[in-house]
């Protein structure tokens, strides 16, 4: 080997020691780090645990929730009587995540002290509170106002055949405490509303979003901005769902430091009729049940970070203004994920700005009315009784070869079942162009007899039928009340309810 050989073979021989020595020094500090951080979360445990009484088992408050202090665990005060800050069954059970470097026992320790509220344990909401609990979240708070059916089982896995009929959060209780009966449940079954949303969030110390409204997002959201607390938000339709974590960092409004709230994003609802929940526009169940895993992995990220990660902003210097991704997934796509860079907080935002207008005093008075400025849809009545006829008396006509249906759901719910002779024509939303494709087959423009329109619920049947009588001169078409729902109800029990 020639002398540059050599000297090249020493400099990297020598450069690789450094490193070494280097790494050794950091894994030495990160040691001493844990310990240091074990003896505060000792400490501060064990003077809350001396401030704050136990309250019995079974005691509730006058929201309902249930208070199972000291109940099925060992609290941090008892575990530090012994020679190890935890029980031994904790070691065993949370071991393997104990071992990542990302949690440690510091970061289980914060796990144990955490308190997590769930607004919703639906399809996003039971995969994320089972996967909060198997980490050994110290207290989940678990919100909804809603008792299971059997639609819900294809997606909402911490339900069963077993409870259907329920309360949802007596349900998802059930389930928890046979899979970590070490973490305390705290009872919420209401939905969540204004007048209460402050009181309840300001007893835990993050916050999932786990419903499917858009005016729950915003109440949601400017509740965790009133109380300070992160909140990781996710949604799911069809086979494509997003996540995002807002108010993180948490700081108080006109704070440029904070994370932007859901408002910073989306200052305006989306047109109520352009929103559609699972019973309308389908749900695939692994689809939702992803981004519940996923809001539970940011939940856990969030509640494992030391205090000085999750605090940047110390007084030394000013922080970062936190931008957050908008993380999107579609099932059929190729890559499925994907993210998007969202803004800091708007300056003028009505929640989180030095200009906000929603205040504590606004929330919890009732004078936001999240609904109204959300919109509602209205069912649709807009045809006369004569050009309207029931599911019954459309069953007892006589056939006659002149009639004519049509059923304007989409192919794949036609496809499920479909009235014999109907003609399947989808509601696009566009009356002209409906009405001249309708005008174009063969059995309908050569029929000499009535037309009539059905639907899944009676609504898009109404709009077919409107546009038919605009388009279509002298056309002799009716509606069918309440659509293929009220053929099932009135003429055939046997007809598939989906």
């Amino acid at each position: 080997m020639d002398s540059d050989g050599a000297r090249g073979s020493r400099e990297v021989v020598g450069l690789r020691l450094q490193i070494e020595n280097l790494e050794s020094r950091l894994a030495t500090l990160k040691t001493q780090l844990a310990v240091a951080e074990k003896k505060d979360i000792l400490t501060k445990s064990q003077d809350d645990f001396v401030a704050k009484p136990s309250i019995k088992p079974g005691t509730e408050d006058s929201h309902g929730a249930l208070d199972f202090t000291n109940l099925k665990r060992g609290t941090l005060t008892e575990a530090s009587h012994s020679r190890w800050p935890l029980q031994n069954e904790e070691y065993t059970r949370y071991g393997r995540q104990m071992i990542l470097p990302e949690v440690g026992l510091p970061g289980q320790l914060r796990l144990k002290d955490a308190r997590v509220l769930i607004v919703g344990v639906g399809g996003l909401g039971c995969p994320a509170a089972a996967y909060l609990a198997g980490a050994g979240v110290g207290t989940l708070g678990l919100v909804d106002g809603d008792t299971v059916e059997i639609s819900n089982l294809h997606r909402q896995i911490a339900h069963s055949t077993a409870t259907v009929g329920m309360s949802k959060v007596n349900s998802v209780i059930k389930y928890l405490s046979s899979l970590n009966p070490l973490v305390r449940y705290e009872r919420h079954p209401e939905h969540l509303a204004p007048s209460s949303a402050i009181d309840i969030f300001s007893r835990y110390d993050q916050v999932l979003d786990c419903t499917d409204r858009p005016s729950s997002r915003y109440l949601i959201s400017d509740a965790a901005v009133l109380t300070g607390k992160p909140l990781v938000s996710a949604s799911a339709l069809k086979t494509e769902g997003q996540l995002v974590i807002l108010n993180n960092p948490p700081r108080s409004p006109g704070d440029p430091a904070g994370g932007p709230c859901y408002r910073c994003i989306f200052p305006k609802p989306p047109p109520a009729e352009s929103v559609l929940s699972c019973g309308e526009g389908g749900i695939l169940g692994p689809v939702v049940g992803v981004m519940g895993v996923l809001q539970a992995l940011e939940a856990i990220k969030i509640l494992v970070a030391s205090p000085i990660a999750r605090d940047a902003s110390d007084g030394t210097a000013e922080a970062e203004p936190a931008r957050p991704t908008l993380l999107m997934f579609s099932a059929n796509s190729q890559p499925q994920f994907r993210s998007v860079r969202l803004r800091t907080r708007r300056k003028d935002c009505a929640a989180c700005s030095s200009a906000a207008t929603i205040s504590r005093r606004s929330l919890t008075s009732g004078s936001l009315d999240y609904e109204t400025f959300c919109g509602t849809v209205a069912p649709v009545d807009m045809l006369p009784a004569e050009s309207r006829i029931s599911a019954a008396e459309f069953s007892r006509l006589h056939s006659d070869a002149k009639r004519v249906l049509i059923d304007t759901r989409d192919e794949t719910q036609y496809g499920i079942c479909a009235l014999p002779g109907s003609i399947n024509i989808t509601w696009t939303g566009d009356a002209k162009s409906w009405a001249a494709e309708a005008a174009s087959v063969d059995e309908i423009a050569s029929a000499d007899g009535p037309a009539y329109v059905v639907c899944r619920l009676g609504n898009d049947s109404q709009l077919a039928v409107n546009a038919l009588r605009e388009h279509s001169a002298g056309a002799d078409v009716k509606d069918i009340k309440g659509g293929l729902k009220a053929w099932r109800e009135q003429v055939d029990q046997q007809w598939p309810d989906y």
